[in-house]
């Protein structure tokens, strides 16, 4: 046979193996729960929504998170910052349920180095799977009550009228609000990573 091999969209997925979420009979791999119990740090919630071109809900959306602890460091051998005996890896996954929503339970992350070196404004990298993307939509989640946000190199490449799309907004004490739009008048600022 010869000829272009056909594309493949990243989704929808089988929540048995990527996003069980304590639905099955095993101990998952991969949770919306990061907080251990040896980990520092404000713990936190991020919930929301993912949202098509149309605004209508996703419910088969898989969302990946990664970030550093509360001092800023990574669960990574190439962090020598990094504590090596503690629980706390950083990394979370979670499926979008019938509603659209999503959420994930961790801490604030600490400020991390740029690539000059300069302390970064906290953050979380945040990854978007789903039907009819071929490839990932990945992206930041800064906080709107850090004062570095407003600062901070990645947040200023952002043009000012999309900034807040790449922003959670406190609604409740340790609860942040962040609506994943992947097209349309509200997209959410993607990043080509």
């Amino acid at each position: 046979m010869t000829g272009i091999t056909p594309s493949q969209t990243v989704g929808p997925f089988f929540a048995y193996g990527l996003t069980p979420n304590g639905q099955y009979a095993w101990n998952d791999a991969f949770t919306n729960n990061l907080q251990t119990s040896d980990v520092s740090g404000e713990k936190i919630r991020i919930e929301g929504a993912v949202y098509d071109g149309d605004g209508a809900i996703v419910p088969d959306a898989m969302l990946e998170i990664w970030q550093a602890d509360a001092q800023g460091r990574f669960a990574d051998p190439q962090d020598s910052r990094a504590i090596p005996n503690a629980s706390f890896k950083g990394y979370g996954r979670c499926g979008t349920h019938v509603t659209g929503g999503y959420s994930f339970d961790t801490i604030k992350p600490g400020s991390v180095p740029g690539a000059d070196g300069k302390p970064q404004a906290p953050h979380i990298l945040l990854s978007v799977f789903g039907r009819g993307m071929t490839m990932q939509s990945t992206t930041r989640i800064y906080f709107d009550d850090e004062a570095a946000t407003a600062t901070d190199e990645v947040v200023n490449i952002v043009p000012v009228d999309r900034r807040a799309t790449i922003i959670a907004k406190k609604t409740a004490p340790g609860v942040y609000r962040f609506d994943i739009h992947l097209q349309g008048d509200n997209e959410t600022v993607f990043f080509d990573v």
